[in-house]
């Protein structure tokens, strides 16, 4: 195996788990901040009051994005999947 292919394949993947994971982590970001400023602003420390809307938002942000990251997903795998002979060269 190359080691310039290698390379390649550590980058796209890391490329790929990015692509996937930026949208639910950008999400809970601004709701964690959001949630931050409110509590700072009224002195409540609850715990759950950062917890429960960060984790319905992100549900609602998969419900959005789940099938783009999928298919981002799959496209990965099928591209992996057609380098398989060439590795073995």
């Amino acid at each position: 195996m190359d080691p310039a292919l290698v390379i390649d394949l550590g980058r796209e993947a890391l490329w790929v788990a990015v692509m996937v994971a930026s949208p639910l982590l950008g999400v809970a970001l601004g709701v964690g901040l959001i949630v931050g400023i409110f509590q700072a602003a009224t002195s409540i420390q609850e715990m759950t009051l950062s917890f429960i809307p960060k984790l319905g938002i992100m549900v609602l942000a998969l419900l959005i994005f789940g099938s783009w990251q999928i298919g981002v997903m799959v496209d990965y795998i099928q591209r992996i999947y057609e380098r398989i002979p060439a590795l073995f060269t």
